[in-house]
């Protein structure tokens, strides 16, 4: 069973907007064992669109089109496909009805142009799921079949998991499970990575269940992603877990998450566990610690606060870390102590490197220090950054992280 997708929309082109709706589909088709071999961009022009659609059609059993159902003019998914199925539109007056009915329920009155979004091409059924005033379509093709969905991502994501990723499992006819887990690492480029696992990959490939993929995610490190396929979820579930018993045996530490896991949630869940509390010096990540470990640690129960000395003065008279000691290991550690005193922390960490000082350094452009400050004494990592300040200053937070991380094993 092969299934394409086609974003629709002239803003995808110029760039004005990323087209995430793609991936997410292509993730799940993948999840659910169909095969998807291509995807497409087209704007919204109707010989364009119509050609963009028939073509897929020759080369797959399924197109999953989205975007351009709304109510305006350039939104003409609908005749476009009606065009390939060589039938006309109806109005169906029960989607009518309910788009008038969704406007009503929020206290506005439907601009009568709405309706258009109730025009089907003749033989499609709308799907069931309707978040909004735009509906779903399943337009069968001869034996094939063409599925528009909006371009809407929470309306898109409703209709894919509730109607047509089921219907195209029947149509496929494969019957079983297929499950996947993403291994997270850090420390590794992919490159490595992959010539730790090859023999694990020469195995796997010749067995064809599970399989492993690499996907880069940038300052998230690199995702080591598991699939298999079973009959039942029990028997997939553990086919997982002994392929990522596998994976760990090579990886050992380089793995700080699986899944939804990031590494901040990793480290304070392990001083959550641990009964540790945290506070955060830093000069470098300009605040981005903080942000991120606030985003899950909101009451404070782990990440006490921070503190993000700007100023020169306040750097010395909060820190206690003189003005011209800032971008060296000597500070990265007092800021470190510091930060654990001042805001009563169990650990306190920092970050400081050449980025942060006025004049030049001998070392290597990039240096950075990251200071971490326990009861047992204050240690002081050195690292070498790539990229524009900007970059720096975001691989500067998953450094600190992991070596915290990596330091409450202990």
């Amino acid at each position: 069973m092969r299934c394409e997708v086609i974003a629709i929309g002239t803003e995808l082109l110029l760039g004005q907007i990323t087209d995430t709706n793609s991936a997410w589909i292509g993730e799940q088709l993948a999840l659910a064992g169909i095969d998807s071999l291509y995807q497409s961009k087209v704007g919204d022009n109707f010989e364009r669109m119509v050609e963009c659609i028939r073509h897929s059609l020759t080369r797959s059993d399924a197109v999953i089109t989205c975007g351009g159902l709304g109510p305006t003019q350039d939104d003409i998914t609908r005749e476009a496909i009606a065009e390939v199925m060589g039938v006309p539109l109806i109005r169906d007056p029960e989607i009518g009805e309910r788009i008038r009915q969704l406007f009503e329920s929020r206290g506005r009155v439907m601009p009568e142009n709405n309706l258009r979004q109730a025009d089907i091409p003749e033989g499609a059924r709308p799907l069931a799921e309707m978040p909004g005033t735009a509906p779903g379509l399943l337009c069968p093709v001869g034996e094939k079949v063409i599925y528009a969905v909006p371009g809407v991502p929470y309306e898109m994501r409703t209709m894919m998991t509730g109607s047509i990723l089921a219907d195209l499992r029947r149509r496929s006819g494969f019957g079983g499970i297929i499950k996947s887990r993403i291994l997270r690492t850090w420390g590794h480029s992919e490159s490595v990575l992959a010539e730790l696992l090859a023999p694990r990959f020469k195995m796997l490939d010749k067995a064809g269940n599970p399989t492993l993929a690499f996907q880069a995610s940038g300052i998230e490190g690199i995702k080591v992603r598991i699939t298999v396929r079973a009959e039942e979820e029990g028997a997939a579930i553990e086919m997982l877990n002994a392929e990522e018993r596998e994976v760990r045996q090579v990886l050992g530490d380089y793995i700080f998450g699986i899944d939804g896991e990031t590494m901040e949630s990793v480290v304070l869940d392990r001083l959550r566990e641990k009964g540790l509390t945290l506070a955060v010096a830093e000069i470098t990540s300009g605040g981005l610690i903080s942000t991120r470990l606030t985003a899950i640690d909101a009451s404070g129960q782990v990440f006490r606060g921070s503190v993000v000395p700007v100023a020169g003065a306040v750097r010395e008279t909060v820190l206690g870390i003189p003005h011209d000691a800032i971008g060296t290991a000597q500070a990265a550690g007092g800021m470190a102590v510091a930060a654990r005193e001042v805001l009563g922390a169990d650990i306190g960490i920092s970050t400081t490197g050449l980025h942060d000082l006025s004049k030049p350094s001998e070392l290597p452009p990039g240096t950075t220090f990251l200071g971490i400050a326990t009861d047992a004494g204050t240690q002081v990592e050195q690292v070498c950054l790539p990229g524009d300040r900007e970059r720096m200053r975001q691989y500067s937070v998953i450094n600190l992280l992991n070596h915290l991380r990596l330091k409450l094993r202990d």
